[in-house]
């Protein structure tokens, strides 16, 4: 099987301070790849190469042979915290179809289709219901749910997601779970977490990253992972 993601003795820097050190991987179509690590280790940086935002230092990264910023909309990206003004009027389904912005014709008009691969989206994370309903008056939990709709409305073929049950309470967090399941081999899912208890039933590899990247299977996972122990574990494994 040819991979979907390449990355070839990567590395990042801000300035003089090195954040990624000599990353190579591949990643191939349909993996569920958990990314955890400390804070700080690189773990967000390293979603932004992905999505072409910033470059890397050293070193080269393919997406299906291609640089990030020539396939950026083949991929998705769901936010850990999602900033909005709660009063402000924007429906459940206007968020959604905002994922097929990349999708417009040089007009600028939403399309039928835009419109219902935006419902359909909504549909998939069991929120179609809610589609006229304000954003604001969502708990956490829907409203993560419907930045999911957003992403999948963009038809990616790779999905990535930061951090995104850490600001919601259990229920929301298994509603969250239950999706990416119903995801999975569907698309390529890359999701930054330090919620461990999940990972060896969901996840294909982990990466675990703190400057360097060690791969773990799922099941290397301990929980001493989630007990500040991230940076003692990285340097035995790297």
């Amino acid at each position: 099987m040819h991979e979907i993601i390449r990355l070839n003795k990567i590395s990042f820097s801000y300035g003089q301070t090195p954040i990624l050190k000599d990353i190579s991987l591949c990643i191939y179509p349909g993996e569920f790849i958990h990314v955890i690590g400390p804070n700080g280790g690189g773990k967000t940086t390293l979603l932004k190469l992905f999505m072409g935002f910033i470059e890397p230092s050293l070193g080269k990264l393919t997406i299906n042979g291609k640089s990030p910023k020539q396939t950026q909309n083949k991929i998705a990206y769901v936010p850990q915290v999602f900033a909005f003004d709660k009063l402000f009027p924007t429906s459940v389904f206007e968020v959604a179809l905002s994922g097929r912005l990349s999708r417009l014709p040089w007009h600028g008009k939403y399309q039928e289709r835009d419109k219902q691969k935006a419902m359909d989206a909504l549909k998939q994370v069991d929120m179609d219901e809610f589609a006229h309903h304000p954003i604001g008056e969502l708990s956490g939990g829907q409203v993560q749910r419907v930045l999911i709709a957003r992403a999948l409305a963009s038809e990616p073929q790779i999905l990535l997601l930061d951090e995104p049950t850490s600001c919601i309470d259990h229920s929301a967090q298994l509603a969250v779970d239950k999706i990416l399941k119903k995801l999975r081999r569907k698309l390529t899912i890359i999701m930054v977490t330090h919620d461990l208890d999940h990972i060896g039933k969901d996840s294909d590899r982990v990466f675990c990253i703190h400057g360097r990247l060690s791969e773990l299977k799922p099941d290397e996972v301990c929980q001493h992972f989630s007990m500040g122990l991230y940076k003692e574990k990285a340097e035995v494994l790297a």
